[in-house]
Parts: structure tokens; C-alpha cells; sequence
């Protein structure tokens, strides 16, 4: 490969980035410091509890009453995102995140530790739901889908910057003498740090909550949104057709709810605790650890990007399901291997699978619910998502604390696969649709 080619596709990558708008681009450096502050928290935080003293059950505590407080704010944050400002919520996010993410590093008795969790938690949810509302207020609906696989990939990306270069900082603070607990602190300090900057360029951003060509819904076909064309034709006048969008809104909201509630359920099985599975059943250091799951992000980043791809060639629905359901072998071959190059393999291929999906069940979600009505939908989507999280983490521990680091694992591992087979299934049957033609509802500048 010649230097010029060499530079092509980083040349296409930034002549793309400057067709943004500035809105965009804002939004997506903030969500770059944001994210690669809490990817130092999402790898390291467990190992440093367990280096304070703290057992397991300290974790699946901690990780519960911040799953929970998340929770309890999706809904009035979707709805506030509805109403106001969007940017003031988003700069409140980033700064009280980081605030409390930096007091989290400092504290080291159990109730204050409960205490930030809590308060970190309830700020935590601003950027969970109105990432994707933003995104489709500032751009074309035809973009929708390819900005929301971009974005995925970006927070993917910042995660795998802030896990790897955390547990790459933390070991080698500890090579050059510094306490293990003390090397943890620094970098989680420094992850507070980043995520309390990703305010300063949501200041910049401009707000406009009036762009017709960003807001309004698709038209009803394979995978898009409600259509309210010949409505009054095709039904009496008599009837309100504002009702009757309204319960078609919220029974399209109630089945993606029940779907992700029990992908939640399977996932807060597992997901918090993968750090801890790597290191307990296969004393995997630090930096190791950080490696393979920023590996893990890598490959989903690539998946997700072909993701729109599949969901053109099978429909949508379709390439949700096919990413879930392909995961499940790895899933449970990574629960009962007792060989490290084993479960590091199976656990890449389940991590690029299973959040492959995400970007294209955002704009399933966006498409199908009335622009109205999105803020609210995605607040119940993250809510159900985060029940499951908040609820499984005492179970978790108690599995594993029960019957050991390797069939603790192997029975959470397979429950969450029962999880995910029957919310595939479930999704499938409420959301199915026609194979799309060879005009693909889905097309992408390339």
C-alpha cells in the first residue's frame, strides 16, 4: 500500500466528519470524553472495590443501587428532554457525572461509596436517553440509521481508548512502585476528569428544536414509523385519529419494553461482571483484562458498522434478531470453558454480535413511535433495560459467591442465554415484516 493510499481513509473520514453539522460534531466530541471517562470506571471500578477490602456482594451492591437510581430518572429525563432544553440537561450530565465520578475515587467507606454510586447513577441516565432524540432532531430522517451506527461505534471507540489506556496506566503505576489500590485511584480519578470536561463542548451547541426534515416520522413500510397519510380515509370521522396514534404509540412502546426488559434481565447478569470473571477464573492482570475487552469493543465497532448492511439485505427486525441469536454459542461457550484462549475468542465474537444490534433497534425504535412521543419511548427503553441491571447484581453474587468462580459463571451465563433466546423470539413475532425489496428502505453514501 502506497502512502496515499494509506491516507485515503482517513482523508474520506474527516471530509465526512466536516459534512456534519456543528451540532454534531459537538455532541460527538462531548460523547468522546465523556465515554472514555467512563470506560476507565466500567473496567477498573469492580477491581478497585475488591482492592479496598470488599467482597463481591460490596460489587453487586454498588453496582445495583446505581443501576436503579439510573432507572428511577429515565422517564422524567425523557420527558424534561421533551419539554426543554436538551443541551442544558446534557451539560448538567456531564458535570454532575463528573463531579461525582471523581468523589466515587476518594471515598473509601461503604456508605459513602453507595451514596456517589447513587448520585452518579441518577446523572448517568442524561446522556443514556438523549443521545439518540438529539442525534434525530439534528439530522435528515434518511440519516438516521447510519448516524445512529456512527454514534454507537463512537461511544464503543472512547470506551476501548478510556478500558485499555486505564488498565495499561493502572499497571504500569504499579511496575513503577505506586500501591495497586493507589495506581487504581489515579486513573479513576482521571476518568472524572474527562467525563466533568464533556461539558465544555455542549456549550457551544445550537439549539433548534424545528428541523422538519430531522423530525418528521417515516412512512409506514418494512421497519418505519407510523403513517397518518389517507388516515381520514381509511377510517370514520368520528374517530380521533390523535387517540388513536396514541395507542398505537404505547402498544409499540409496551413490546419494545417487554423485549428489552428481559435483555436487561440477562444482561446485568453478565455484562458488570466480566472483568471479574476474567481475572477470578483466569487471574488475568489488569492490563490483560482491559486488552480483551477493548478488543471486544473493537470488533463491535466493526459489526455494527456493516450491521446497516444486513438489516438492507434481510430487514431490520431480521438483523436484530440474526445478531442476537448468533451470539448465544459464544455466550455459553464462554461460561464453561476452563481455557483462557477459548473464553477470550467466544467472548469477542458474543460482544461484537449482541451489541451489533443496538444502532439498528434505535432506529426500529425512532421509525416505528411518533416524533412526539420518542423522548418518552426511549426513557421507557432504557428504564426497562436498567430494571434488569439493578435487579440482577444481588443475584449475580449470590450465584457466584454459592457455587464457585466456575460454575457460578456457567449457570449465570446460561440463564442469560434463556433471555435472550426468548426476547429474540419475542421480538421477532411483535416487530416481523416483509423482506425488504431491492430498493432497500435502508441506503447509504458510501
Amino acid at each position: 500500500m502506497t502512502g496515499g493510499e494509506g491516507l485515503r481513509i482517513p482523508r474520506q473520514i474527516t471530509s465526512e466528519i466536516r459534512g456534519w453539522s456543528r451540532n454534531i460534531q459537538l455532541f460527538f466530541l462531548a460523547s468522546l470524553l465523556y465515554q472514555i471517562g467512563n470506560g476507565m470506571f466500567s473496567v477498573l471500578y469492580n477491581l478497585y472495590i475488591q482492592g479496598l477490602g470488599y467482597n463481591d456482594t460490596m460489587n453487586g451492591q454498588i453496582i445495583s443501587v446505581q443501576s436503579l437510581a439510573t432507572a428511577i430518572m429515565f422517564v422524567p429525563i425523557g420527558l424534561c428532554g421533551d419539554r426543554f432544553s436538551r443541551k442544558l440537561l446534557l451539560i448538567a450530565g456531564a458535570l454532575f457525572s463528573g463531579i461525582f465520578l471523581v468523589g466515587r475515587s476518594f471515598d473509601y467507606s461503604d456508605s459513602g461509596q453507595m451514596w456517589f454510586a447513587v448520585c452518579s447513577g441518577l446523572f448517568a441516565a442524561v446522556f443514556q436517553v438523549l443521545a439518540i432524540p438529539f442525534l434525530a432532531e439534528n439530522v435528515k430522517k434518511s440519516e438516521r440509521l447510519k448516524m445512529f451506527s456512527y454514534y454507537s461505534s463512537l461511544v464503543l471507540a472512547s470506551q476501548v481508548l478510556g478500558s485499555l489506556g486505564g488498565g495499561v496506566l493502572a499497571d504500569l503505576f504499579h511496575s513503577m512502585g505506586m500501591a495497586k489500590v493507589a495506581g487504581l485511584q489515579t486513573v479513576l480519578i482521571a476518568g472524572g476528569i474527562a467525563t466533568f470536561a464533556a461539558f465544555i463542548p455542549l456549550l457551544f451547541v445550537t439549539e433548534n428544536k424545528e428541523l422538519p426534515s430531522a423530525s418528521e416520522p417515516e412512512p409506514l413500510s418494512s421497519a418505519a414509523g407510523p403513517d397518518t397519510s389517507g388516515y381520514k380515509d381509511r377510517h370514520p370521522a368520528s374517530i380521533n385519529p390523535e387517540k388513536a396514534m396514541l395507542k398505537k404509540d404505547s402498544r409499540l412502546i409496551g413490546q419494545f419494553v417487554v423485549t428489552q426488559l428481559l435483555i436487561g434481565f440477562g444482561s446485568g447478569l453478565v455484562v458488570p461482571y466480566l472483568n471479574l470473571y476474567f481475572t477470578n477464573r483466569f487471574s488475568v492482570s489488569v492490563s490483560g483484562m482491559s486488552l480483551l475487552i477493548s478488543l471486544g469493543q473493537i470488533m463491535t465497532i466493526v459489526s455494527m458498522l456493516i450491521g446497516p448492511t444486513l438489516a438492507a439485505k434481510v430487514g431490520s427486525v431480521r438483523a436484530v434478531v440474526l445478531f442476537q441469536v448468533m451470539s448465544l454459542p459464544f455466550l455459553l461457550l464462554t461460561g464453561f470453558t476452563n481455557l483462557l484462549f477459548v473464553a477470550s475468542v467466544s467472548f469477542l465474537f458474543r460482544q461484537a454480535l449482541m451489541n451489533a444490534a443496538n444502532p439498528i433497534h434505535s432506529a426500529i425504535l425512532v421509525d416505528k413511535v411518533s416524533d412526539e412521543r420518542r423522548g418518552i419511548a426511549n426513557s421507557l427503553m432504557q428504564t426497562a433495560f436498567m430494571i434488569g441491571w439493578a435487579t440482577m447484581g444481588p443475584v449475580q453474587s449470590y450465584l457466584v459467591t454459592t457455587y464457585g468462580t466456575y460454575w457460578g459463571y456457567a449457570v449465570t451465563f446460561s440463564i442469560t442465554g434463556g433471555l435472550y433466546v426468548l426476547s429474540s423470539l419475542l421480538y421477532f413475532m411483535m416487530f416481523r415484516e416483509p423482506k425488504p425489496s431491492a430498493k432497500s428502505l435502508y441506503k447509504f453514501n458510501t
